[in-house]
């Protein structure tokens, strides 16, 4: 499937990026006018099943990453391409890149692994509550006080876009594990629930570089922004 994507900058080199879940396209509200400014051109996706992209009950890693190659396909894009995903939008990135072939990949907070074999009766039952509490802006505030209002309705919205049947899918098949190519950077932080220290080191030996910010949220750029830019001067100069 083709994707929705918001598109802003010009310039030779492309930045795709890709949110976390239950997230979207505008969770990167304060990342994309950085980039833009920096020259690049900036592709913001929607994945499947978030914001105003297509639903797919059926969903695997796997064709979620086949929808993001092919959107950036028929975008002609021509130039190099970097790909920047946090969290289950890094997995999509680790799968999309034999395709992609991105010059740079840069995972946020994630540990390059999906546990699979989920029952998804129990799971579609705990995405939608979960959905349903992030859906007001006041409440995420109170659980996340570094979000800025911006960053509440955005991340409300998205909650109330997502769909928790398209999410479920991919975790009712089978375990996965990616490798980091060699341009890769893992950025997470410092203690992190989602990247343990021996992961941190799987990266490393593996030949990707890891990044950490200390006392970081998991969605590092909206708690320690200007942190989340000077770990990634290869972007944000």
């Amino acid at each position: 499937m083709l994707l929705h994507v918001d598109e802003s900058g010009i310039g030779p080199r492309t930045v795709v990026l890709l949110h976390g879940m239950m997230g979207s396209s505008e969770s990167w509200h304060r990342v994309v006018p950085r980039l833009a400014r920096r020259g690049f051109r900036v592709l913001a996706f929607d994945l499947p099943g978030h914001g105003l992209s297509p639903r797919d009950p059926h969903l695997t890693i796997e064709t979620a990453a086949a929808s993001v190659v092919e959107t950036v396909k028929s975008r002609a894009t021509g130039g190099p391409v970097i790909g920047l995903g946090h969290s289950y939008g890094a997995t999509v990135l680790a799968q999309a890149a034999a395709s992609l072939r991105p010059r740079l990949a840069v995972y946020v907070d994630a540990a390059l692994r999906l546990t699979g074999g989920a029952d998804r009766a129990s799971l579609v039952e705990a995405y939608e509550k979960d959905r349903r509490a992030r859906s007001s802006s006041e409440v995420l505030r109170i659980a996340r006080p570094f979000y800025s209002a911006a960053d509440a309705e955005v991340e409300a919205r998205a909650a109330e876009r997502f769909d928790p049947e398209t999410m479920a899918s991919v975790s009712c098949g089978i375990d996965h594990a990616w490798v980091p190519g060699p341009a890769s950077i893992l950025v997470r932080a410092d203690p992190s629930a989602w990247v343990s220290d021996d992961d941190a080191r799987r990266f490393a030996r593996q030949g990707g570089e890891v990044r950490s910010i200390p006392g970081a949220a998991h969605t590092l750029w909206y708690s320690h922004f200007d942190e989340f830019m000077a770990a990634l001067p290869e972007l944000f100069g």
